[in-house]
This record gives structure tokens, C-alpha cells and sequence, in this order.
């Protein structure tokens, strides 16, 4: 799942090297921060939110196949 969400991140912005991606699990729970430049990340969280949501949507089928449970934080760099 963190290869699938930072493959999606780096393709929606133009500094791809400056994104990194952390991954936490806690007991079924996977919880992945993604840390975005400050001037990119109007471009991840999408005109009222629809980009970052259909990201957590894509990233919660594969949770589903694992059957654990995802969320995703968007920090700035």
C-alpha cells in the first residue's frame, strides 16, 4: 500500500523528489503520513477535498483485502 500511495502522490505533484512517506501499524490499523512542500499541497488535497478523498478511497480497497484498517495525514515540508 505505501508504494501504490507514494507512486499516486508523486504523480500529482511536480517536486516528487521532496515527498516522503512514513508508515505506522498499530494492532489492524495502518497509518501513513504523507509530508507534501508547503506550494503542493493544494494540489493533493484537491478543490474541496475530492482528490485526497478518492486517494484514501483507493488505498481503503486494498486495506480491505488485508482486512485492516487505513488512514492518511498530510503534513508540510
Amino acid at each position: 500500500m505505501k508504494e501504490a500511495l507514494t507512486y499516486i502522490v508523486k504523480s500529482i505533484v511536480e517536486a516528487s523528489d521532496k515527498i516522503v512517506v512514513e508508515e505506522a501499524e498499530h494492532s489492524g490499523l495502518v497509518e501513513f503520513t504523507v509530508h507534501v512542500p508547503q506550494d503542493e499541497i493544494g494540489k493533493v488535497i484537491g478543490k474541496s477535498g475530492k482528490v485526497i478523498r478518492a486517494i484514501r478511497n483507493v488505498l481503503k480497497i486494498a486495506a480491505v483485502k488485508e482486512q485492516k484498517k487505513v488512514t492518511i495525514t498530510l503534513r508540510e515540508v
